[in-house]
């Protein structure tokens, strides 16, 4: 499939031939672990074990490419699992890192708790500010960290900024485009090395997949990270894989009503009463609204807000939507809320990544818009 083709297209169409036995125009379930070889060492098309290669995560891994306009895709059982091949590859003892100071609490946790066991060193730095990223950077940073828009505040960066920063450090950038999903937003044509993805969000789309993803700008570094995916064997399954190339293929109709319905639900908690602050990048007060329109194509599906009253108050929120479900996890065709502070970021508790006690996270569905501020209307009393 041609990268000259539009988003939509290469989203419907890329990885997904035709099946040469049948006609089926869905790549079938290889749901097989090994493959019968034609004398030894002669493989067809390449496969020997499904922890190697498998049809159907080839499939999602050359669509992954194409939509991110990468070299190189490669999924993963979970978005955790993506990341931590990404570290082992890219990093050593003695290494250090520059991270986001509102990061994913599990990406922080995988610094925090896991990574620096290695010997890894971190540092943490506002990447919305190039300067303060300049600043934390050091002879032995390997790895500049970004989530734009983060998770849950909502910070945006500028990738080309930082770009330009890593590449002075002789640094890796890696950009996690989870939230924006690239229907949005497409970090390597800004600058970046790596894009990780959570599956399990946006690009899945209904909530019953688990997986994650790596796309690599440049093809020796695709190399690099498929050699560290298959030794250390945290591989997407074929049916996770055939779930999330059949999400993939409805993301731009997808996420041009979450981004609709987000941008009501932001007007409506900045004018009601008892939101003390709206976190949405497509709010022109926002401190990244300029950065997020000029590399965004429109402005996602998530909203954080902060409740007068504190955490009590912000927990009593969650407990009274009715429409909006409290549950972990965002991304999916229906609504979800939770309270960061006691569910996806306990985790940084106590660390300088904590966040507000009064914060509600709001993944915004495609249901009818109306109904969605019927609810938050009356969980707001």
């Amino acid at each position: 499939m041609s990268d000259q083709h539009s988003f939509e297209t290469l989203a419907i169409h890329s990885g997904n031939t035709a099946d040469p036995l049948t006609g089926a125009v869905v790549p079938p379930i290889y749901q097989v672990s090994t493959y019968k070889q034609d004398g030894v060492g002669g493989l067809r098309g390449g496969y020997e074990y499904s922890r190697s290669a498998n049809p159907t995560r080839t499939a999602l891994e050359e669509n992954l490419a194409a939509i991110e306009g990468g070299r190189r895709g490669l999924a993963f059982a979970s978005g955790l699992a993506a990341e931590d091949c990404l570290l082992r590859t890219l990093l050593y003892p003695g290494a250090h890192v520059v991270i986001p100071n509102d990061a994913y609490g599990g990406t922080f946790r995988l610094f925090a708790k896991v990574v620096k066991r290695w010997g890894v060193d971190f540092s943490v730095a506002d990447t919305s500010d190039p300067a303060a990223v300049r600043a934390a950077v050091n002879d032995r940073t390997k790895v500049i960290w970004v989530e734009t828009p983060s998770n849950p505040l909502l910070g945006i960066t500028d990738i080309a900024a930082v770009a330009d920063v890593a590449r002075t450090a002789g640094a890796r950038l890696v950009v996690d485009n989870t939230f924006a999903s690239p229907y949005l937003q497409q970090p390597i044509a800004l600058g970046a090395d790596v894009v990780v993805h959570s599956l399990t969000k946006y690009m899945g789309g209904h909530s019953d997949v688990v997986g994650g993803a790596l796309i690599a700008a440049d093809a020796e570094l695709g190399e690099e990270l498929a050699y560290h995916q298959n030794a250390m064997g945290a591989v997407a399954g074929p049916f996770d894989s055939w779930l999330v190339l059949r999400g993939i293929k409805t993301l731009p109709v997808r996420m041009d009503r979450h981004s609709e319905n987000a941008a009501k639900v932001a007007e409506l908690l900045l004018r009601h009463p008892k939101v003390t602050q709206v976190l949405y990048p497509g709010l022109p007060e926002h401190p990244g609204h300029e950065i997020a329109a000029k590399q965004m194509r429109a402005f996602g599906g998530m909203v954080s807000f902060r409740v007068e009253g504190g955490e009590e108050a912000a927990v009593e929120v969650c407990n009274r939507a009715k429409l909006f479900t409290l549950g972990e996890s965002l991304g999916g065709v229906e609504s979800l809320l939770e309270h960061p502070g006691r569910m996806t970021h306990a985790s940084v508790a106590g660390s300088a990544l904590e966040v507000p006690a009064d914060l509600v996270r709001l993944s915004v569905g495609i249901e009818s818009a109306d109904d969605l501020l019927a609810d938050l209307t009356q969980a707001l009393g």
